[in-house]
């Protein structure tokens, strides 16, 4: 036991595979063709966060401010590619437009909860600034893609109404208003969900690891609803800004719809 929480050695670690195992025979009976998946998945979990937690112990001892921004950097840029592999779309190369507004927001909002709201000096300290950034990244970037993967649905699916909208004089800002309102609720419904959620249907992850970790209960609800605030903002920067720059890069300079139906 360190620092009042229970050790877990590798023959527990082992005894947990019970449940891959499990999943496994699963698939076998049932023919789903997963058993793969599931050991690569485990594979990929126990030596990515083994590698994670080794790094984070070397950022934590360095406390460099330059080592935190590069590491805030390379989540980010992982997960715009990451976006951009889970949004099937060929016409429209949106892969910079999501960094940006990626940049732009998760620094807004990480800099502001760990320097204002949570109060850490210097407010890029690792132990604080690059949990709370990765959960914002891994939490908001799902609900970017599902933003966007609806903008570019809608806007190919009511293509013609969109069209005759330009025809009649619109824009493509007016052409296309409904087709952003669409995404943007899309793309924000889950992260409202969990908020109302919280507490009653589940508990979530920051607070269940800090009471598991000796922290006092209240102190872990208090770090929790930042966290779940934090992700509703972020979620709402975000997928507004990369809605708002793919929109664009979907039609012309003359204002005309660029995208096409897929099987043409």
């Amino acid at each position: 036991m360190e620092h009042g929480i229970l050790d877990i050695g590798p023959g527990q670690l082992a005894l947990a595979l019970v449940f891959i195992l499990a999943a496994g025979a699963t698939s076998l009976y049932h023919g789903l063709k997963l058993e793969r998946d599931l050991l690569v998945g485990a594979l990929r979990t126990f030596v990515q966060l083994f590698l994670l937690g080794y790094i984070l112990r070397f950022i934590f001892h360095l406390n460099s401010v330059w080592l935190v921004l590069v590491v805030f950097i390379f989540m980010i840029v992982f997960a715009a590619r990451i976006i951009r592999a889970r949004v099937k779309e060929k016409q429209v190369s949106f892969f910079w437009p999501i960094l940006i507004s990626m940049v732009i927001s998760y620094s807004l909002v990480s800099i502001l909860v760990t320097g204002v709201v949570v109060g850490a000096k210097p407010w890029w300290k690792p132990q604080y600034f690059i949990p709370l950034a990765g959960m914002l990244i891994g939490n908001s970037m799902n609900a970017m893609a599902i933003s966007l993967d609806r903008l570019l649905g809608e806007l190919r699916r009511r293509r013609h109404e969109v069209e005759m909208m330009l025809c009649l004089g619109a824009d493509y800002q007016e052409a296309s208003k409904d087709m952003v309102r669409t995404a943007m609720r899309a793309g924000m419904i889950p992260s409202i969900n969990s908020m109302m959620a919280a507490g009653v249907v589940f508990i979530p992850g920051m607070m269940t690891g800090q009471i598991l970790a000796g922290a006092d209960p209240v102190l872990a609800i208090r770090y929790q609803i930042v966290v779940m605030i934090m992700l509703v903002g972020s979620t709402a920067i975000v997928s507004l800004l990369a809605v708002l720059l793919v929109r664009r890069l979907c039609f012309g300079l003359g204002h005309q719809l660029l995208l096409r139906p897929e099987n043409k």
